[in-house]
This record gives C-alpha cells, structure tokens and sequence, in this order.
C-alpha cells in the first residue's frame, strides 16, 4: 500500500545507514564523473592524492579540495563544465559585479532532479495538488526560484511567481 504521506517513501522514511549510503553512492558518481569529463577537476582530485575508484567513506570527503570563486571565474564561461555544452539546456550567471560572472549550466536531468527533490521536500511539508504556491524567490541571477517553482508544478500546485526585484 503507497504511504500519500510522502512524495518518495524510499527516500523520505530510510535509516540512516540507508541515507548514508545513497549519500556516499551519489557522492562516488559525482566524484567519478567530475574525474572523467574535466581536465580540471582531474588535475585536482590528482594532486589531493584521491583515487576516485577507491573512494568507499563519507569521511573521504574531508580530503577533497574547495572550489574557490577565483576557480570559477579563472575557468569563466564554462571550463568547469563537467558535461558537453550541448548538453545543458540551462545556464545562469551571476552579474560579475566583483569579477567575471559565475555561470552555472544545468543539464535536463539535473533539472529534473532538482524539482524531484524539491517536490519531495515541499510534499512531505504538507504541499498537495490543491495548494495555491507563491514563489517569492527572483527569478534572475538567484536560480532558487526556478527549482521550487519547478518542484511546484510537479506536484500539479497552481504556482504564483510574484517576486520583488528581477
């Protein structure tokens, strides 16, 4: 019988081993596939001395280097890109007002994951089909009122986009 308690009762009701685990599988793929697709990233898992086949602890995360805000704007507009260009279907930027701007690039699935896990977020809050939502995130630079007003519409609400600024 489904629990309508939870939009993902997998997800919403494991254990802690279960979520430490689903937490260190996502982190490996990542890792993995940050190694795989960017000279960058490479070079820097590399010089931390991680071996990303023989990642098998969260506390393994402790060794992984920052991305600094200099890394991003020294490799503007997309050489932190871990996907081909023509993959991402969405790109937002931050105005550049210190430096060059900071773009980040979303892939279809990375927007379909971020509503999924916003919708299960919003759902095991209490939000139903039946509900009105406002977003009153902007909807420029800040790219958080896109994710909720996605998660929103996934779950068949009627979505309120007022926002003051941009």
């Amino acid at each position: 019988m489904k629990d309508d308690r939870f939009w993902d009762p997998e997800i919403s009701t494991a254990g802690r081993d279960k979520i430490r685990q689903v937490q260190l599988d996502c982190l490996k793929d990542t890792l993995k596939h940050c190694y795989e697709n960017n000279a960058f990233y490479k070079k820097r898992i590399d010089d931390a001395g991680i071996n990303p086949d023989r990642f098998n602890d969260l506390k393994d995360i402790a060794k992984l280097p920052f991305t600094s805000k200099d890394d991003l704007r020294d490799n503007y507009p997309f050489g932190l890109f871990c996907t081909p260009l023509n993959s991402v279907v969405r790109v937002h930027s931050s105005s550049g007002t210190t430096g060059n701007p900071t773009v980040v690039g979303y892939t279809k699935e990375d927007l379909e994951i971020w509503a999924h896990v916003l919708a299960r977020i919003m759902y095991d809050a209490g939000v139903r089909e039946y509900d009105v939502v406002h977003i009153s995130h902007t909807f420029g630079m800040f790219t958080g009122g896109f994710g909720f007003l996605d998660a929103a519409e996934k779950l068949g609400a009627l979505v309120v986009p007022i926002s003051g600024g941009n």
